[in-house]
């Protein structure tokens, strides 16, 4: 994190800025798609029990979409800053790279921080996906159709529509962005009730699909009150399947295999969501209709849908142990 930032602020040629933000930790939308996921997504499903597990991860997330949204509306200040200073739009823009830098040092702290041995101590030692292959290489694949409707709508691409098209300001858009974040972010305590009355992966597939229609409607309004207005919406209810999807995958694959399962269902999804930002621009430079949001919409709605025919009798141990109870319920474990 470090590197790329300095990195950042300190070239401005586009090749050698391309080279850095491929190898980097830089990230076209908010959230983390690096080497911290998959090993924070085990630590954290070890550190927590069954009926525990799907809140620990909302308030992992819910803390780090918080944090995001106040770097959104932070995107403001190079702007404020350079009419406030007369210092040039661009070296406030660098000055914001350094505070990456900055923060990258502030993490490892924190890292240095951690109970290591406490953490070793109490989880099994790692092995490779056996048991569990076949379930998690089919969610690396759903995912993955998720992640590349998604990289459609990264804040980089929406906040570039907004301005095609409405002419929206990048403080504005920042601001628009903060409190989508914070919506988020109340979301996933949301997230954690519904999916203890109506299960996991209903709660991830019936929250999400009236997002997508959200962002499919987008495109189709005329001002962008209206616009804005639905993107809130959509807000409120698309990252509810962000802790639901992390406790997911970590309760239906043995404790053993848990750092391999996370790290195989990022990995693919990381790739993807790469991927289609490069058509979104090229989408944008040829209309500014919004297709890249009807693209999103009808991808994360294919996914939706599978998610549910293949998973939606994969039960975690806490809605199988509650389902056992009820003797008019059928629980079944495989696909």
């Amino acid at each position: 994190m470090a590197a790329t930032g300095l990195g950042f602020a300190a070239v401005s040629d586009f090749w050698p800025l391309l080279v850095i933000a491929i190898v980097g930790t830089l990230n076209p939308s908010s959230g983390d798609v690096s080497v911290f996921l998959p090993l924070e997504h085990a630590v954290l499903s070890q550190a927590a029990r069954d009926r525990e597990r799907t809140a620990v991860f909302a308030r992992y997330s819910l803390v780090g979409a918080l944090a995001a949204g106040v770097g959104a509306l932070a995107a403001a200040l190079p702007a404020m800053l350079a009419a406030a200073t007369g210092i040039p739009v661009l070296a406030t823009l660098q000055a914001m790279f350094v505070l990456y830098a900055a923060l990258g040092v502030l993490v490892a702290l924190v890292y240095r921080g951690l109970p290591a041995a406490r953490a070793v101590d109490a989880a099994p030692a790692a092995a490779p996906l056996r048991e569990s292959r076949r379930k998690v290489h089919a969610l690396a694949a759903l995912f993955s159709v998720d992640a590349f409707g998604g990289g459609f709508v990264v804040q980089s691409m929406l906040a570039l529509w907004l301005y095609q098209r409405f002419g929206m300001s990048p403080a504005a858009v920042g601001t628009l962005f903060f409190a989508s974040g914070v919506l988020a972010a109340l979301s996933y305590l949301v997230a954690v009730r519904v999916a203890d009355r109506f299960g996991l992966v209903n709660t991830m597939v019936f929250t999400h699909l009236p997002s997508s229609l959200c962002l499919i409607a987008i495109p189709f309004l005329p001002d962008a009150g209206h616009v804005v207005a639905l993107l809130l919406v959509r807000s409120a209810l698309s990252q509810m399947d962000v802790p639901t999807r992390s406790s997911y995958v970590m309760a239906i694959v043995t404790p053993r295999e848990r750092p391999a399962a996370a790290s195989v269902t990022a990995v693919p999804r990381s790739l993807a969501s790469a991927v289609s930002p490069f058509l979104a621009g090229y989408l944008l430079s040829v209309s500014s209709f919004g297709w890249p949001l009807l693209a999103a919409g009808g991808l994360k709605i294919a996914y939706d849908l599978l998610l549910l025919a293949y998973f939606g009798k994969v039960r975690p141990p806490e809605e199988a142990a509650r389902q056992s109870q009820n003797p008019k319920t059928t629980v079944t474990r495989e696909p």
